[in-house]
């Protein structure tokens, strides 16, 4: 028996069932839906005309010889491809018991990219790009920066100037109806210190824009300055008062010994 010829046979006297619309990234996976749960005779998987899966009514399963048949397996009566490829876009149709539903799969590549890179100094300037091949016409491509759920529109984002709120991990989100589709960039921004492992940050001196609460450069320093005498001290009162105890021990250990 040949597949091709019975899928065309089929066809020609097989009711048509309104699809669906799928979307999927290159690289991804994808699942199908044929349209229904169950069938009692036949399910046959195409895309195109090429042959990919069928079932019959006693479960034995027959295979196609496209690369996307290797690449895919029916469960149930969906269709699954993983490591999903730009040639995998174009219409499928599930044939169940003599009823087609014809679906469609378009593509996306989201490419992400920041320049110059993705390590900037403070007070630079940067372009955040997102950039989605093969957009569906509807669909939205937003950013959502590090430590936020707000998101930013459109797909390109400028940095100026740059940051410490900017260090971490952006996300592109590509929404394409009720299917959502994301590509994560991460950005490090130099001037990050560790004081006394407390985070603080490097600015300049006479601008506060960048400073934590507000506080310029000057006024970060001398409060480090001040922990750090601060920590010194008490440092130092800890080892006088073990030193001060341990002397009284050894006084009052003297003393015993000149009575006896």
């Amino acid at each position: 028996l040949n597949p091709q010829v019975d899928f065309q046979n089929e066809v020609l006297g097989a009711l048509s069932a309104a699809g669906e619309d799928f979307f999927a990234k290159v690289g991804g996976k994808v699942t199908l839906n044929c349209g229904v749960s169950s069938y009692r005779r036949s399910l046959q998987w195409h895309h195109g005309n090429d042959f990919l899966h069928s079932v019959d009514q006693r479960g034995y399963p027959r295979k196609g010889t496209a690369d996307l048949s290797r690449r895919s397996v029916v469960r149930q009566t969906n269709l699954e491809i993983s490591s999903v490829k730009e040639t995998d876009a174009g219409r499928f149709t599930c044939s169940a018991d003599g009823t087609r539903h014809n679906h469609s799969l378009s593509l996306f590549s989201v490419l992400v990219s920041v320049k110059p890179s993705a390590v900037l100094e403070l007070n630079d300037e940067a372009k955040l790009q997102c950039e989605v091949k093969g957009q569906h016409q509807g669909c939205e491509v937003k950013w959502r920066s590090p430590n936020t759920y707000s998101l930013t529109n459109p797909s390109t984002v400028q940095l100026k100037p740059v940051k410490t709120s900017h260090n971490g991990a952006w996300e592109c989100i590509v929404t394409c109806g009720r299917n959502t589709f994301s590509e994560r960039l991460t950005i490090k921004v130099k001037g990050n210190t560790q004081l006394l492992g407390m985070k603080t940050f490097v600015c300049i001196c006479g601008t506060a824009n960048d400073c934590p609460l507000g506080l310029s450069c000057s006024m970060w320093f001398v409060i480090g300055v001040c922990c750090q005498c601060g920590m010194l001290l008490i440092v130092c009162v800890t080892v006088l008062c073990k030193c001060i105890k341990r002397r009284s021990v050894c006084e009052e250990r003297r003393s015993s010994n000149i009575y006896v």
